[in-house]
């Protein structure tokens, strides 16, 4: 009987392929999943570049080769995706001033982030059609993930804030084309779920940053190079810190979704980050996020970062009166 319980929970194990695997919330979730106590799932572990593997193959330890198997896959290339699927968390980030960026930069960002999402779903979703089974699940960050094929499989994949134009641009991309996608997959009896992080603090995240600390601003004017520098990368750490989850927090809410009986369209991982994005449906002309963002950032810039060090405060202390507690009851 346990022999056969076990064949069972085998054949019913999830075979999920995440892609950008070498870093961050891909990573977090990777792991996370392989290491699974009921051994839910088989994990398909992808990133671009094999030589950054070492981070995931730590990280796996013993499960390497068990429930992890790592791969090479490229969303911007086609024919890798089509050798991988037939054995997806890629992302980029832009930031700074328009008049900085050239055009090829944003192609690539919108080629990544967006027409990276757009590929895997061509090369599997036939399949998930024919066979009326299926949940697809999209981060709606810097990360994708897509699960292989099978009636048990799951599919993920790659989401506006000052200098975030065209990152946000391939984000807005990415969710109008699933409020799209949604409809017709309800035909085909396929489930769709959006995951929303807010700030996640990731290696990505930190080469923005330092990206953007070094770029040539000799194309902009004073103003504007000035509100770049002085505020926003002046604040950026600073968010961050009081807002910012990590990967394993945003793995661990996707996996919840994952296992949801009935999942939902959308889901927000960061209660704190929850009133700013609420501000979007509170008025159809569109003017108060913006009017809100635009006093917080130009006017009241000093109350708004007296709150971000009040939420830090209240972070640290929640997490300190946790491991207080955590350590009392051993």
């Amino acid at each position: 009987n346990c022999c056969l319980n076990h064949a069972v929970e085998i054949m019913a194990r999830r075979n999920v392929l995440i892609t950008g695997c070498s870093s961050g919330i891909g990573l977090a979730l990777a792991v996370k999943m392989a290491k699974d106590e009921q051994e839910r799932f088989k994990v398909y572990a992808t990133m671009r570049n094999l030589a950054k593997k070492d981070a995931l193959e730590e990280a796996a330890g013993h499960n390497l080769g068990k429930t992890l198997e790592i791969k090479q896959l490229d969303v911007c290339d086609e024919q890798s995706i089509k050798t991988c699927v037939n054995i997806s968390n890629a992302g980029m980030g832009l930031i700074g001033p328009i008049e900085c960026q050239t055009i090829d930069e944003m192609k690539t960002v919108m080629d990544t982030n967006f027409f990276g999402l757009v590929r895997l779903l061509k090369e599997i979703l036939p399949d998930m059609k024919k066979r009326k089974s299926g949940h697809i699940v999209i981060i709606s960050s810097v990360m994708g993930i897509q699960g292989k094929l099978s009636s048990q499989d799951v599919l993920f994949v790659p989401s506006g804030i000052l200098f975030n134009d065209v990152y946000a641009a391939s984000k807005f991309a990415v969710e109008g084309f699933c409020e799209s996608l949604a409809i017709q997959a309800l035909k085909f009896k396929l489930q769709l779920s959006l995951i929303e992080p807010g700030p996640v603090v990731t290696e990505f995240e930190r080469k923005v940053f330092e990206d953007g600390m070094k770029m040539d601003l000799s194309a902009a004017d004073e103003e504007t190079a000035d509100m770049f520098t002085n505020i926003y990368l002046k604040n950026y750490k600073q968010i961050f810190q009081s807002l910012g989850q990590s990967a394993e927090e945003v793995a661990e809410h996707t996996v919840k979704i994952i296992l949801a009986e009935n999942p939902p369209f959308r889901h927000q991982t960061n209660t704190l980050y929850t009133p700013m994005t609420t501000l979007k449906y509170a008025d159809p002309n569109g003017d108060l996020p913006i009017d809100i963002f635009y006093k917080m950032v130009f006017h009241h810039d000093k109350v708004f970062s007296a709150s971000l060090n009040f939420i830090k405060l209240l972070r640290w202390r929640s997490r300190k009166s946790f491991d207080l507690g955590k350590s009392s009851s051993q």
